[in-house]
């Protein structure tokens, strides 16, 4: 899964349609991302203490992650992300690195 948390992304899909927010939490066993403000449900939370009132409350709940769209901190355009694989000692161990890259732009993310 490309994106992560603390990446800011466009939704093009859903009644939050058009909005931009920054991602709280991903959950890639299951494909979907918590994102800031998006997608808010209602929680009905009952009293804990006696005289307390009950309340309701929104949160926001997880969905799919092909429902939005990465934004560049350098071009600000929503676009598509890819990996760049860079070895680093291929002499010794044979190490590399997988750097996510702007589709549009090129810059590594």
């Amino acid at each position: 899964m490309k994106i992560k948390k603390g990446d800011n992304v466009l939704i093009i899909s859903g009644k939050d349609k058009g909005k931009t927010a920054k991602v709280l939490k991903s959950f890639p066993k299951e494909r979907k991302i918590l994102v800031d403000g998006v997608n808010l449900k209602k929680k009905h939370v009952k009293p804990k203490k006696q005289g307390e009132k009950g309340q309701v409350i929104k949160i926001p709940a997880p969905f799919d992650v092909s429902d939005v769209k990465f934004i560049c901190p350098k071009c600000s355009k929503a676009t598509r992300l890819g990996y760049k694989i860079i070895n680093d000692l291929p002499d010794l161990s044979g190490q590399t690195k997988k750097l996510r890259v702007c589709k549009k732009c090129g810059l590594e993310v």
